[in-house]
């Protein structure tokens, strides 16, 4: 194996699988860029991102500007003299000074087929969209959005008991993989970098809070998809009264029917505009713990009546 002087740029979880396995592969993590520390939990502590807390850990260099368009952030870089830079989830646009300064340049670990949803929020949307299988692709960066010339891909199914949390393990721990394969070949001239094609390009929007509320007007099926994509995050959930119901499971039941937000049996089966019904298997109400909705229900039969508010 050839050690390579890198920079690593992520932030997420996600990213922290990948810079891990290049530290353990024995590459020279000489600095790793990652998002500001932000506030949070109850107290707004300042919180350092889970890839700049465990570089530091380490004692890696960790740098958090929030832009990289300045001259002294280019120059800073550059003298960083990189043979490559791998980025993950990191969360800022790298200039064309950024892109070039690498001997090798930049490359990318992205969640997705490409060019089958470049963007924000690729394991979500692929979830969503009912699309039968996923991957990773290592991506030779460019200036554009996610277009950059493939080098690696690998692929996983994604089947009906999916939920966007394993996903996100499981291209995690290839995305990893893949890097590290990618750094033992690309020196050796053993990869083909191999141009997206225009054909199938999608766009994985970055996902919003709002998405998450559960419309009954809606095809059964795709209302079930969503609550596996948008679990943990955003989260989904329905209004029922005065209190907003989260659904963190459910069930697709193909024969029923009924008024879209119809409550049909007392296992809270709901119609929807197309396609059957759904089960939420899985709910929580305002300041209680998760529970089985045959839990939910025993002591709260309310909800087992009438017609939900959408």
């Amino acid at each position: 194996m050839t050690k390579l002087r890198i920079a690593f740029m992520g932030t997420p979880d996600f990213a922290l699988v990948a810079l891990k396995e290049l530290v353990k592969a024995g590459h020279d993590v000489v600095c790793v860029y990652s998002q500001p520390p932000r506030p949070a939990g109850r107290g707004h502590k300042e919180t350092p991102t889970p890839v700049h807390a465990w570089a530091h850990d380490q004692g890696i260099e960790v740098r958090t500007p929030v832009s990289l368009k300045s001259d002294a952030e280019k120059q800073a870089f550059a003298d960083l003299n990189l043979d490559i830079a791998v980025v993950a989830a990191y969360g800022l646009i790298l200039p064309k000074a950024i892109l070039d300064a690498p001997k090798m340049g930049c490359l990318n670990i992205h969640a997705s087929l490409l060019p089958r949803w470049r963007g924000a929020a690729p394991i979500q949307r692929a979830i969503l969209a009912g699309d039968a299988k996923t991957g990773v692709t290592i991506m030779q960066m460019d200036v554009g959005l996610d277009t950059g010339d493939m080098l690696l891909v690998d692929e996983i199914a994604i089947t009906p008991e999916t939920y966007a949390s394993g996903l996100h393990d499981d291209l995690a721990d290839m995305g990893g993989r893949l890097i590290v394969e990618a750094l033992e070949k690309l020196p050796a001239g053993q990869l083909t970098a191999i141009p997206q094609p225009e054909a199938g390009v999608t766009y994985a929007a970055k996902l919003e809070k709002t998405e998450g509320k559960l419309d009954f007007a809606d095809d059964a099926a795709l209302l079930e998809r969503k609550i596996r994509a948008f679990t943990p995050w955003p989260g989904v959930y329905f209004d029922f009264g005065r209190e907003r119901i989260k659904v963190q499971a459910a069930l697709h039941v193909a024969d029923a029917s009924g008024q879209p937000g119809e409550i049909l049996d007392d296992h809270l089966t709901i119609a929807c505009g197309s396609g059957g019904a759904l089960r939420p298997t899985r709910i929580q109400r305002p300041g209680k713990a998760a529970m089985d909705t045959d839990a939910v229900l025993r002591g709260y039969d309310k909800l087992a009546q009438g017609v939900i508010v959408s």
